[in-house]
């Protein structure tokens, strides 16, 4: 098999969308997926994020068929694969997994693990070198796992993942295992690898950042349920709910109060106009670089703390009415602590406002 039929391979209809519907899950009586929809277009990522015990994990292993469903349905590539009457085991989906642990076998080398599951003729043999060479470790088939970085054993898992060509493939926390640095440039590298081969993914973590890198589209997820599915600027810059915005990056909420005027808050009046009566209290939600200081002794605020970052620094702010919020400022501006400030909100794009925890819609 050449280089160029392997990608036909990767690059073929076989990497085809998954769709998941009313997903349920639960145990003990417990929902842990509860109502789960979503579908992953061809080709594209899906980074599933949420804190420890929110329902991800579940839902991979239930795409994967280590769980079976209550109630819902899962189709790969067109074909039903879950249902009530219906529960293919893993083997049988078409799914590749690349676990947190690798799931790599110590005692084979990687052309080994790499080509666990195919036959062992000849044009298979061949196939195990391309895939190698397509994840960047060409010529290490007779390597061992233990003579390879974390970053190296997470591209071999990837290959074995890849070498049968599956609809869909499914990502368990893969770089909780590297050190900071090294994850950085791994996730790179696995989010180039599955753009050149045109695969469709569900990629899970806890890491936003992460997820906002990784995902054409990211699903946050809260107690089982879908809290909001969207591209990431979507889902960074308009959470539809208030534990979106706090999930996703630092964010900080202050308090407002529905005014002819707009939004007033303790930095400013926000020039929104809502479908709310006058007088109604709702929250703002504002990150760092929402907020700017200047520095004044008549102003509304004061620094308490500063810490550096290297490019900038982030500075922590009393107001006046006790609110602390964080601002984030170019490492040119060197402030000192108990320094008194002029606070206010940048007006350069829409600030999110929810309601009952519900983002309120600007009319």
């Amino acid at each position: 098999m050449t280089r160029h039929s392997l990608l036909a391979i990767l690059h073929s209809p076989l990497a085809s969308a998954l769709s998941c519907r009313s997903l349920l899950k639960s145990f003990d009586g417990r929902p842990v997926v509860d109502g789960v929809t979503f579908d992953v277009p061809r080709g594209h990522i899906l980074a599933m994020l949420g804190p420890s015990g929110c329902g991800k994990t579940t839902t991979l292993r239930l795409i994967a068929g280590f769980e079976s469903l209550d109630q819902g349905e899962i189709v790969i590539d067109g074909q039903p694969v879950a249902n009530g009457r219906l529960h293919l085991p893993p083997e049988k989906r078409r799914v590749g997994m690349v676990f947190q642990d690798y799931a790599i076998f110590p005692h084979l080398s990687v052309g080994q693990n790499v080509g666990f599951g195919l036959s062992k003729d000849p044009a298979s043999l061949g196939r195990v070198g391309e895939l190698l060479e397509f994840v960047g470790l060409a010529g290490s088939e007779k390597k061992m796992p233990h003579e390879l970085s974390g970053g190296e054993q997470q591209r071999v898992s990837l290959a074995r993942a890849l070498s049968l060509a599956p609809a869909a493939l499914l990502l368990d926390e893969p770089f909780s295992n590297l050190d900071a640095a090294r994850r950085v440039g791994v996730r790179e590298e696995v989010r180039e690898l599955l753009r050149r081969a045109q695969t469709t993914a569900v990629f899970v973590t806890h890491d936003q950042e992460e997820a906002l890198f990784m995902g054409d589209e990211v699903a946050v997820m809260r107690d089982g349920r879908l809290e909001q599915i969207g591209t990431p600027e979507t889902v960074f810059h308009r959470p539809r709910t208030r534990f979106v915005a706090e999930f996703i990056g630092r964010t900080d909420f202050i308090m407002g109060a529905v005014t002819a005027a707009g939004i007033e808050t303790p930095l400013g009046t926000l020039p929104y106009r809502v479908n709310l009566a006058n007088g109604t209290c709702v929250t703002v939600a504002v990150r760092p670089d929402d907020v700017q200081i200047t520095p004044d002794k008549e102003g509304n605020g004061r620094i308490v703390s500063r810490r550096f970052v290297g490019m900038a620094y982030i500075y922590r702010v009393v107001l006046t009415d006790g609110t602390l919020v964080y601002s984030w400022q170019p490492h040119q501006l060197q402030l000192a602590e108990g320094t008194a400030v002029c606070a206010t909100l940048t007006a350069d794009h829409p600030l999110p406002c929810f309601y009952h925890e519900q983002a309120i819609d600007m009319i």
